[in-house]
């Protein structure tokens, strides 16, 4: 999977911005690469959950649909490594077959990395940033 620096920038400011809580968006999928972020709320607004608010859903899912694009997920992680939690693993049965894009903020350096999740199974997705 291919992200551009811009892209993957928007994604560490966002992570940056709603900390210390998670921040949560979705993000546009095309052959192999990922395309254009769409911040979201977090319903949760929590430094270890989140929820995609509703409304950012349906709106940033229908302007996904409209573009002919894949949907993936993403969320940070405030203080944990990028790799997703037991609650993201429950969560991904809502999004099968969606990449989960997750931004660690635990060390100095922001982490990003992308994963696959098919009922128990995480399988990492290389993401080459571009």
């Amino acid at each position: 999977m291919r992200i551009s620096e811009q892209l993957e920038g928007e994604l560490v400011a966002h992570a940056r911005a709603d900390a210390p809580n998670e921040c949560c968006g979705m993000i546009a999928a095309s052959d192999g690469r990922l395309t254009a972020y769409f911040p979201a709320a977090n319903e949760f607004a929590s430094p270890r959950r989140f929820r995609i608010e509703a409304s950012d859903q349906i709106r940033i899912y229908n302007e996904i649909e409209r573009r002919g694009e894949d949907v993936a997920i993403f969320h940070s992680h405030p203080a944990t490594e990028a790799r997703p939690s037991q609650t993201d693993i429950n969560l991904a049965r809502d999004w099968p077959g969606a990449v989960w894009v997750i931004c660690s903020l635990a060390e100095d350096r922001p982490v990003v990395r992308a994963f696959r999740i098919d009922g128990p199974e995480v399988e990492e997705v290389e993401l080459v940033v571009e």
